[in-house]
């Protein structure tokens, strides 16, 4: 074995010990069948893929990154052939100036390195990635429209294709939008703003009539940011491709109205709700985005902390009680209730939830679409529901006296019983139901956990910069700075990979009340929020602040961050 062979598995050892015999017969086979070292451990399982490849990137003082989450730049691949890409198993990830930088299953191939040089007539910069994870980026473009949306926006500034009136709503003819919208321009710029929404990861699409333009907008990681718009002259033509899409009638225009369709881009299937509401200038759209795949499959995929875990399976595991998720608009209750029921989904329970609206359909379980148009409302429904011999009743929302006390009951009654609220901690959800008119007797029989949560962004891991400790910062935010004294705190830069925000994806942050012996004598005597709230953080509760520090402390984000989606208690 060459000295270079040898610093490789030194470094391979670090990161994963291999058994000696199991080293030394490895090394044996290779010697006789002439296979690399390091491709032989692999193939028969000693080690993995990724920590070859870290192993790899120590040794030639390189950059792993991972390509589970990452969205080709199309521009840079075009660069060369995508094939020719994938023949070379490397992949583009950023251009700074005449440099680019290339993810590599395979960084010791120079003659690879020497083709792609010369091909993009570019410097390269190094990095390893995992093989399966390059071939899944560039599959994820191989069907895409040859054009992004900016594209097809200047080909038709420059070609003149479309010439749509913006006529008024009495002068609306049918004949006229149905034509337009069929027109393949506006075919073209509605798929690649749903395509752009998807590749970005964004959960929200806004398209908003303003008095001189059309304003597009998408919500990514809980934040709004706007993107290349369509001309105004287009804005009816689009607005009527969207509602057939959704099969809304295009000639009303005067009244909201709701729908949804389903799209399949970027190798996945996902179902997206439109929302259309007039304004003074045009319907304004908001299409929500509904990735099923992105649901979290079980608890221990919400990242929750161990004791937060714990207790959460616990009352899960229980034949009846109530657990209350709350928190927020946006702050992923529906996710969280969504992972509980796919725990407990087993061909034994009868699952049935009441939902204001579907989001996403579940396979097992039996989802009711509230209507309070004919009179089907929360309450309404649940009545029903229980003679329905359920075991895990869901309750999108508890909003009224009427649906709590349903809840209450059924709880009480031998069901488990899921809701959400919107109260700011998860103290806060006991004395809002008790505020709704019910008895603390009965809450402190029937309630097994209220958790709050949030949702806060992750810091982009390829381009996170370090910086000193902000100790005016955490004064500003009474935080005494010696609690984070050993911590390493990162800010946003900004890069290819996370669309130059600096950050990439959401986390969750959550404080778990769990409800015991002591916790109910409370409810019975002290019904405040702050009481609760005391005796259970003495018990070992962990609010959202102390939560969103663990993240801190942990490098997933900013302290800026954390103090924007919690307060302190």
């Amino acid at each position: 074995m060459t000295t270079n062979n040898r610093r490789l598995m030194d470094c391979l050892k670090q990161i994963r010990p291999i058994e000696a015999d199991v080293y030394a017969e490895a090394e044996k086979e290779a010697e006789q069948t002439h296979v690399p070292l390091e491709q032989l451990l692999v193939e028969q399982g000693v080690v993995s893929d990724t920590d070859m490849a870290l192993a790899t990137a120590e040794y030639l003082d390189i950059r792993p990154i991972s390509l589970a989450t990452f969205t080709p730049d199309t521009s840079l691949v075009d660069l060369m052939e995508k094939d020719k890409w994938k023949e070379l198993k490397a992949l583009p990830i950023s251009k700074l100036g005449s440099r680019l930088s290339i993810a590599m299953a395979d960084p010791f191939d120079i003659v690879s390195r020497d083709i792609i040089a010369s091909s993009t007539d570019m410097e390269l910069d190094h990095m390893i990635a995992l093989e399966k994870e390059i071939t899944a980026a560039l599959e994820t473009i191989a069907n895409e429209p040859a054009q992004a949306l900016e594209d097809i926006l200047k080909d038709m500034a420059e070609e003149g294709e479309v010439e749509v009136g913006q006529d008024s709503i009495e002068d609306a003819n049918l004949d006229d939008l149905l034509e337009t919208a069929g027109e393949a321009p506006v075919i073209r710029i509605v798929n690649s703003i749903l395509i752009e929404a998807l590749r970005k990861g964004a959960s929200d699409i806004h398209i908003e009539p303003m008095e001189k333009a059309v304003r597009l907008r998408n919500r990514v990681d809980g934040m709004l940011f706007e993107i290349p718009s369509p001309p105004k002259n287009l804005q009816n033509a689009i607005t009527s491709r969207l509602k057939i899409m959704s099969n809304l009638d295009i000639a009303e225009r005067r009244i909201p109205q709701d729908g949804r369709f389903k799209i399949k881009a970027l190798g996945k299937e996902v179902d997206v709700r439109m929302s259309i509401l007039p304004t003074v200038h045009g319907e304004k759209i908001v299409m929500r985005i509904l990735d099923k795949t992105a649901l979290a499959p079980n608890l221990g995929a919400l990242g929750l902390d161990q004791l937060s875990l714990d207790n959460f399976a616990y009352a899960l595991a229980q034949p009846y009680g109530m657990i209350l998720v709350t928190g927020p608009t946006g702050s992923g209750k529906t996710t969280t209730l969504y992972s509980a029921l796919q725990e407990l989904n087993v061909v034994g329970t009868n699952i049935i939830t009441t939902e204001n609206p579907v989001e996403y359909q579940l396979e097992g379980i039996n989802q009711v679409q509230i209507n309070p148009a004919v009179g089907l409302t929360f309450a309404a429904a649940l009545r029903s529901i229980l003679r329905q011999d359920p075991d895990v009743l869901m309750v999108g929302e508890i909003r009224d006296k009427e649906t709590a006390t349903i809840a209450v009951e059924a709880a009480l009654t031998g069901h488990l019983v899921l809701s959400t609220l919107h109260t700011n901690d998860a103290a806060g959800a006991i004395a809002r139901l008790i505020d709704m008119g019910i008895e603390p007797f009965m809450l402190a029989s029937s309630v097994l956990l209220t958790q709050a949560q949030r949702l806060y962004r992750k810091l982009c891991p390829v381009c996170k910069k370090e910086i000193d400790i902000p100790t005016e910062t955490l004064k500003k935010n009474r935080i005494d700075p010696e609690h984070l004294a050993d911590t390493q705190f990162y800010q946003a830069a900004g890069c290819p990979k996370c669309n130059t925000i600096g950050y990439k994806g959401r986390g969750g942050i959550m404080e778990i009340l769990l409800v015991d012996e002591i916790l109910r004598k409370t409810i019975l005597n002290n019904t405040e929020a702050d009481a609760i709230a005391k005796i259970a953080i003495q018990n070992g509760m962990r609010t959202l602040r102390e939560a969103g520090l663990d993240r801190i402390r942990s490098g997933l984000t900013t302290i800026e961050e954390i103090m924007r989606v919690t307060s302190e208690h």
